[in-house]
């Protein structure tokens, strides 16, 4: 069973604060999601071992940087109040969708953009957008400020009418922001890995079932920030069945190695439409996206690799939408 239900519209700054966890909002503006480094060196789970690890994965974010000549801006910066809310422009909605997962055994939640002149006559494209390890359903909205870009967007004519889905993409019986003294152990990550599951099996159907969406995978994009970003990548690269459009903006190591993103690298030349990657060239992290990007260039497989002049924060993830949203699903399906 599923339910939906209007979202009123947040503050940015109300929605930046509420959808943290306590002690966490600091580090969120300069690198939300990418404390998930330190959950690789959690194998004994102890209270030392945790601490250790948030240490060096702090210490991460002041690596030196190493650029590649083609480590650069591919896109100029976005017009002045591209993510501002314009009162006398068309606007889209934020409802709710709930649903039961089988994966945790609760009701789960995400929120659904909807463009503006979003009729049930109509065939949308949909794009999954998942959110840092640190954020939820309602990260994009309120943080990123998904809606206004959106917006401003499909009523320039620049961007497909689509419907956005902004799901948890922690998969856990209790999947709220855990406090800032368990975000680095390896149950607050297997959260994010069990999504993929109830992604495909559960949620997707479910939007499918309640909305009036186009089919096929010409018809579906991934993409995330950080954490999400790693997710986006993992699951979106993992199932060309199902998305042809693919982006990891700044994601984090939870991102697979090249070669087992794109263990059939011809299989990915046919069936995806776009992949897109991007990082700031001030990210200490910046190395994840660096290490998919030279295996995708090896490997022959097209793609955009966007490095922008910021750190592991919301200008850069804000951006990348901009540009991302532009591009996608305006090619005509094979």
């Amino acid at each position: 069973m599923m339910r939906a239900r209007s979202l009123s519209a947040p503050s940015p700054g109300t929605m930046a604060r509420s959808t943290m966890a306590p002690g966490t909002m600091a580090l969120s503006k300069m690198a939300l999601g990418t404390m998930v480094l330190s959950l690789t060196l959690l194998g004994c789970g102890s209270a030392a071992a945790q601490d250790d690890g948030a240490r060096e994965a702090r210490a991460n974010f002041a690596r030196p940087v190493v650029l590649a000549p083609d480590d650069v801006r591919v896109f100029a910066p976005p017009p002045a109040g591209f993510a501002d809310t314009q009162p006398n422009a068309p606007q889209g909605r934020v409802e709710e969708l709930s649903y039961d997962s089988p994966v945790t055994g609760t009701r789960r939640k995400a929120s659904v953009y909807l463009p503006p002149g979003y009729s049930q006559d109509g065939r949308y494209p949909v794009l999954y957008l998942l959110h840092g390890i640190g954020g939820n359903q309602d990260e994009w909205r309120g943080y990123v400020r998904a809606q206004a870009i959106l917006d401003q967007l499909i009523a320039a004519g620049k961007a497909v009418p689509m419907i956005v889905v902004m799901p948890n993409g922690r998969a856990l019986p209790d999947d709220r922001p855990p406090p800032a003294d368990r975000m680095f152990t390896s149950a607050h990550a297997e959260g994010f890995a069990r999504f993929e599951n109830e992604l495909l099996a559960t949620l997707i159907p479910a939007v499918e079932s309640r909305y009036p969406t186009a089919a096929g995978a010409r018809q579906r994009a991934i993409a995330g920030l950080s954490m999400g970003g790693g997710q986006a990548l993992n699951f979106g690269l993992g199932h060309l069945d199902t998305f042809a459009w693919v982006a990891g903006f700044s994601p984090a190591p939870n991102t697979r190695s090249g070669a087992e993103l794109l263990p059939d690298p011809g299989q990915a030349r046919s069936r995806l439409a776009l992949l897109y990657l991007s990082c700031g060239s001030k990210d200490g992290l910046i190395s994840v996206s660096q290490g998919v990007h030279r295996h995708l260039a090896q490997q022959g497989i097209a793609h955009v690799w966007n490095v922008d002049e910021y750190g592991h924060d919301r200008d850069s993830w804000a951006e990348n939408l901009y540009h991302f949203a532009q591009r996608i699903f305006r090619l005509p399906p094979r």
